[in-house]
């Protein structure tokens, strides 16, 4: 495979093929994994299952209108808990593994048991819009988790509760040191109408002989490099490519509108009992602190409104 430089940034890349009826989006997204695993102190198995999670959300957001997003959030039964990441339409992506302090004992072929420590349980994708303006509209679709492998959860999902026949590759490299994420990426391949069976045929040819994504990024892959191992000979287009970056909307400000929202009652019981409220994100881990002058505040101007 004859790769292009690779650039410094993640970057995700939509593109068409065979005459506008295969769908395809490509990223890199080792900077964002990377920043996910410095943000929750994660461990090699949990940082690799969120580090595939947060790339799917970001191909899946590829569709996405500018007040849109999609949130993806798996219940399973295995040591990592839940995971959650959300993306929206400008590449900002962010999420969290209810135990990044995980891992869990190799496969026989000595990879990372991602399917182990994610285990049975359920997949839920949210597309929700109009969060920006205050006019929340969301589709929700579960389905089964078919390995815990991420990718084949997100495909099965895709196919089963979007009625499009899709095909995700998703990979996390971890280097030899604890937290140091080597590579990291994925791409989708939908089916659109209007294709006929060869293209079909050719796709799932393609898709099965790519080399794994690691193996791609680790040796410079672009998101164009993922295109062309995924669809082969297929010409094909580009339509739009945006940088991805791990980006949290939490803020003081929103944490003190949460804090007004538990009630005057609730802020006087934190104040009497702690003298102070902390609050951390799940998303990103970022803690807030507020001193009982800040309460004092709030209390203040709820009970003179």
């Amino acid at each position: 495979m004859k790769l292009s430089p690779s650039p410094t940034p993640d970057r995700l890349l939509q593109a068409v093929a065979a005459g506008d009826s295969v769908r395809v989006v490509a990223a890199t997204t080792t900077h964002l994994v990377q920043e996910a695993c410095r943000r929750h102190k994660s461990w090699k198995t949990a940082t690799v299952a969120l580090g595939r999670t947060l790339t799917g959300a970001a191909l899946l957001a590829s569709s996405l209108k500018t007040s849109e997003r999609v949130t993806i959030h798996i219940e399973g039964r295995g040591p990592l808990g839940t995971i959650t990441a959300e993306a929206n339409a400008q590449g900002e992506v962010r999420g969290y593994v209810q135990h990044p302090q995980t891992d869990v004992p190799l496969r026989p072929d000595g990879k990372l048991n991602i399917g182990a420590a994610v285990g049975k349980g359920v997949l839920h994708v949210i597309r929700e819009g109009g969060f920006e303006i205050g006019l929340m509209e969301a589709y929700r679709g579960s389905v089964p988790l078919v390995s815990g492998e991420i990718a084949e959860d997100l495909t099965y999902y895709l196919s089963s509760s979007e009625q499009i026949p899709s095909a995700m590759s998703l990979g996390v490299y971890m280097e030899a040191g604890d937290g140091v994420v080597g590579a990291a990426g994925g791409f989708l391949v939908q089916v659109l109408p209007g294709a006929d069976e060869s293209t079909v045929a050719h796709l799932e040819r393609t898709v099965a002989a790519a080399p794994p994504i690691t193996e791609m990024v680790r040796a410079g892959a672009t998101p164009e490099d993922l295109i062309r191992e995924a669809l082969g000979e297929l010409d094909w287009r580009p339509l739009a490519e945006r940088p991805l970056k791990f980006v949290c909307a939490c803020s003081l400000e929103r944490t003190e509108r949460l804090l007004v929202a538990l009630g005057v009652e609730e802020m006087q019981s934190l104040l009497a009992e702690q003298g102070q409220a902390e609050l951390i994100c799940h998303y990103c881990n970022a803690v807030y602190r507020l001193s009982a002058d800040d309460l004092q505040r709030l209390i203040a101007l709820e009970t003179a409104g």
